[in-house]
This record gives structure tokens, C-alpha cells and sequence, in this order.
């Protein structure tokens, strides 16, 4: 796993609501983008979306010259609605790629929202299906995909020359690790994921999914492996696998749902795309009772 592609422009948006970072990865001798999970916005109170922020993200891969070939998911998140869909739907010949593990997510979440059989629990709502290790490119950018299992079965990180991308497994070092409470999580695998990660040369920048500026400190997207090892408040390139699986057990269970799992997730396993249009011509979600 070492980086090998040429330098990337590397352009951070970070939606304030859900406290995700986005990321577009440009390259321009190619004129070639990706993005890697873009945000839909949502209110839940009104049931209301909107593609600004997304909308954002293309304006800033036009204004570099780039076309966007790729739209990148880490996993099937649980605390937004991904635009994936809508950017494959403005951009022509854009595809939407995430890990082979979005089978098994898909088959436990057909039957918590009882979504029937005539629901694809194969993956074909995503143009792509990354198994561990395949590499991809996109105009100049070569991009090596790296199983990272345990927040969720479908988990992987992107890297990209020295950037990797790691979704939820890691938050910054004050921030931690993700949960592994979700159907399919395992704190087990994600210490296993992590240490593979930290495999990497310690100057490996770090770019995470999601912070929430513990403490009180500006929100950041950055990091390193080296700082990870050395200071992540849950696992350290010293922490056995016991120790991080009884800290983070006992963590999980202190924590609440995420206040837009139910959304995000009957959303994000279609791959961003919203239900079809009732009779009415209104698109619904369901709330399904005692489920989780």
C-alpha cells in the first residue's frame, strides 16, 4: 500500500449540519475530478432536500476546468443523504462507486424498512463495487481502494498518492474512532482495519469524514498517520485489541441513534437516489417503529 500517484488538488466542504467533510480531488493536467461523499441537504422537521452544497462542489470542479467522472462513497452513511445520486444525474457519464460490502447492508436493511423482494439487494443501484485492493483511474488520479470493515461491513478508505481518505473508521486524534454498533459492525474488525491503515508511511495525510471540534476547537479535515499512531484518543499504534474493543463496546453503549439514520439510510443504500413518486406524485421515507 504505498502512495504512488502524482499530487492531487484536494478541495474540503464541510456541511455544517451533519458535520461531514466532503472532498473533490482534482487533476488538472487531466481535467479529471472525483468527489468523495457528497452531502444532500436535509430538513428533517419539513422534509425538505436541497443540492447547494453539492451544487457547491461542481461549481468548484468547473471553476478548475475538471469534469467530474467519479462519485466516491466510503459507506452507506447513517447521519446524511448523499447526493450522489444527483450529481450522476446533472453530470453525464459520471459513476457512483462504493465497497462490495453494500450487499450485506442492503439485504439487513431491506427488512427493517420491509422494503420486499422486488428491492436489489445486489448492488446495482451503484455503478461500481470496489473489492479490497482494486485500483482505479481517473484521468492522472490513481486510486487504491482499502477494505477498512468494523463501523460498517461495506467501509473502505480511498487513497490517493499520499492523501487517504478513511470515511468514519477515524476521526481526528482528539476525536477518536467510529462506532461499531450498527447492524454488521464489529469493534474487532475495525481495530484490525485501523492497524492495517497504520501500515502506511506515517506522513500519509489523513483526510476524515466527519469532526465535531472537541473541546471547542475549529472543526479540522486533516491529519496524519503519524499523528494517529501516536495520539488518537482510542487507538494508538500502542493499544492492544482487548483494550480498544472494551473501550469501544463501552463507549457505543452510551451513545444515542443518529438523529437522520432512518433518512439517510433507506436513501444511502439506493445510492442517494429518493424513493419513487407516489401516485400523488410525493416521494415518502418510512419511520419504521421499534426497528433498531
Amino acid at each position: 500500500m504505498s502512495p504512488s500517484s502524482p499530487p492531487a488538488s484536494i478541495t474540503p466542504f464541510f456541511h455544517a449540519g451533519s458535520s461531514t467533510w466532503t472532498y473533490l480531488v482534482a487533476d488538472a493536467a487531466s481535467a479529471s475530478a472525483l468527489v468523495i461523499d457528497p452531502v444532500m441537504d436535509f430538513t428533517a422537521a419539513s422534509g425538505r432536500t436541497g443540492t447547494s452544497s453539492a451544487q457547491a462542489v461542481l461549481d468548484a470542479a468547473r471553476l478548475q476546468g475538471c469534469q467530474l467522472k467519479w462519485i466516491l462513497e466510503t459507506h452507506a452513511h447513517a447521519d446524511h443523504l448523499s447526493a450522489g445520486a444527483w450529481l450522476r444525474g446533472v453530470v453525464p457519464g459520471a459513476r457512483i462507486g462504493i465497497g462490495e460490502g453494500i450487499r450485506s447492508v442492503q439485504q439487513t436493511f431491506r427488512s427493517v424498512f420491509n422494503l420486499g423482494d422486488g428491492f436489489p439487494v445486489d448492488g446495482s443501484q451503484f455503478d461500481h463495487l470496489f473489492q479490497d485492493g482494486e485500483r482505479l483511474d481517473v484521468g492522472g488520479l490513481q486510486v487504491q481502494v482499502i477494505a477498512t470493515p468494523g463501523h460498517t461491513s461495506d467501509s473502505v478508505s480511498y487513497l490517493i498518492g499520499d492523501a487517504l481518505f478513511v470515511g468514519d473508521s477515524l476521526f481526528m486524534p482528539d476525536g477518536g474512532t467510529a462506532r461499531c454498533d450498527f447492524p454488521g459492525g464489529s469493534a474487532a474488525t475495525l481495530y484490525d482495519s485501523i492497524r492495517r491503515l497504520y501500515q502506511l508511511p506515517d506522513e500519509t495525510r489523513v483526510f476524515v469524514c466527519h469532526d465535531y471540534g472537541p473541546g471547542g476547537r475549529a472543526v479540522a479535515s486533516q491529519t496524519s498517520i503519524g499523528a494517529e499512531k501516536s495520539s488518537n484518543i482510542h487507538l494508538t499504534a500502542q493499544t492492544s485489541q482487548a483494550d480498544f474493543v472494551a473501550l469501544r463496546e463501552a463507549r457505543d453503549a452510551t451513545l444515542s441513534m443518529p438523529a437522520l439514520i432512518l433518512p439517510s439510510v433507506q436513501v444511502n443504500i439506493r445510492a442517494g437516489q429518493l424513493p419513487e413518486p407516489e401516485p400523488n406524485g410525493v416521494r415518502y421515507l418510512k419511520l419504521p417503529l421499534d426497528s433498531l
